[in-house]
């Protein structure tokens, strides 16, 4: 599907999306539990799907009456695959907790996942005691556990998803466990699977993000879990206000332990007006906006939208952290320097930084490189483009927000479909 989007000025409320970080890390952790557990406020994009997906072929009963999700471990198995879709956290999740069993779970996955690389878990599963293979260090993973307690260290510079599954998993390992981080990256991310794990009775030591002491033989219990407001699908919604109007969006949490609530520091450079009550934020374009600096390194994926933010400021923007970019859905840096330099956005590196320079945004057509940040980039680039800008694969969106360009348009912005 392609989207056409128009220059648009926008104003209205929105609220923000559910956080599928949180979702996937509820599911995982509701395979787990004893009991039931009751997920409000749940997200239903294409990540969290695979997540529940995958809760059924354990052997979960998951029932969805659209406001509440309600996982069931009852006939809890061990299953020979696990379908993780196009996800990444899935696929990293979940391979430490199908090496809680002991017969061999192979994990599968879609497109743009197969390319992304699997092999740095393989040392730390090996430490484990648990045999892995990879496809020459892709997906397909196969597994065979069961996990042993026991010292593990690992690179945290390349994912730190793995980190969060191993966090979710040795709790129930039969004995304590301690595991050795270096160059953790989106540190945020461990906060939020901290927080996840401790909303289920789970127990981790962590010491300064460099070591995680994990008692064994800890029991998971259930109950009621709400999912924050998606600050990640939301960036898009704040920036959108910065640089073409005025607009709320409801449901986000301030002081939120997701690393995308950094999203308002360079909004706050750009000169917009942010206010801000009962987590609900106003957000309205600066006369002029300025160029910002940004360091991205614990969260990535801001960068797109940021880069968006920056083609509509005056002068030349800095974003710091491209080295976490190459092993997303696509390699993020070069797809955007290829896609805004169509519009006639200039984009430069230089050692570990992104250097956007902001003027005229052109209208043309543009691909979204199967890559839902990358579309919802170039939407808001249309904002206040000098024509329309295509879209082509703009359905990618799916992926961790169905709702965008429904939202979009509630908010003025004017586009069409077509095929």
């Amino acid at each position: 599907m392609n989207k056409v989007i128009y220059p648009s000025k926008i104003s209205g409320s929105v609220k923000a999306p559910a956080s599928k970080s949180f979702m996937q890390r509820a599911i995982a952790l509701s395979v787990l539990a004893k009991d039931e557990t009751l997920i409000q406020n749940p997200s239903h994009c294409d990540d969290a799907l695979a997540g529940l997906n995958i809760a059924s072929a354990f052997g979960c009963d998951v029932y969805d009456n659209g406001n509440f999700i309600s996982i069931i471990p009852s006939n809890f198995s061990a299953p020979k695959q696990l379908h993780c879709g196009e996800s990444g956290l899935a696929i990293r999740l979940f391979t430490p907790i199908a090496a809680l069993f002991s017969n061999e779970i192979e994990l599968l996955a879609e497109s743009s996942l197969l390319k992304r690389p699997a092999d740095f878990m393989t040392e730390p599963m090996k430490q484990l005691g648990v045999f892995i293979s990879t496809n020459n260090g892709f997906p397909p993973i196969k597994i065979k556990g069961p996990i042993k307690p026991g010292t593990a260290w690992m690179d945290g510079s390349l994912s730190s998803q793995f980190l969060s599954g191993l966090l979710i998993s040795l709790p129930l390992a039969n004995g304590d466990s301690l595991l050795k981080v270096d160059n953790l990256m989106s540190i945020p991310y461990v906060e939020m699977t901290l927080k996840a794990i401790e909303s289920f009775g789970g127990i981790i030591e962590n010491h300064d993000f460099k070591e995680f002491y994990i008692k064994g033989n800890q029991a998971y219990s259930a109950g009621k879990y709400l999912i924050e407001g998606d600050w990640s699908g939301a960036a898009g919604l704040l920036v959108a206000g910065a640089i073409a109007g005025n607009i709320q969006v409801e449901l986000l949490q301030s002081g939120s332990s997701q690393a995308d609530y950094a999203v308002l520091e360079a909004i706050k450079q750009t000169g917009a007006t942010i206010v801000s009550k009962d987590d609900t934020w106003v957000v309205t374009k600066p006369e002029k906006p300025t160029s910002f600096e940004f360091d991205a390194l614990h969260c990535p994926d801001l960068f797109p939208v940021l880069t968006a933010l920056a083609a509509n400021c005056q002068g030349t923007s800095s974003i710091k952290g491209v080295h976490r970019l190459i092993h997303k859905e696509s390699n993020r840096g070069e797809a955007l320097k290829q896609e805004f330099n169509k519009i006639g956005i200039r984009i430069d590196f230089e050692e570990d930084k992104m250097y956007i320079t902001g003027g005229k945004i052109n209208g043309g057509k543009v691909f979204a490189h199967n890559d839902h940040r990358i579309a919802m980039a170039l939407s808001l680039a249309a904002l206040n483009a000098s024509a329309p800008i295509i879209i082509e694969g703009a359905e990618c969106v799916n992926k961790t927000y169905p709702e965008f360009y429904a939202d979009m348009m509630s908010l003025g912005v004017k586009m069409d479909s077509i095929n």
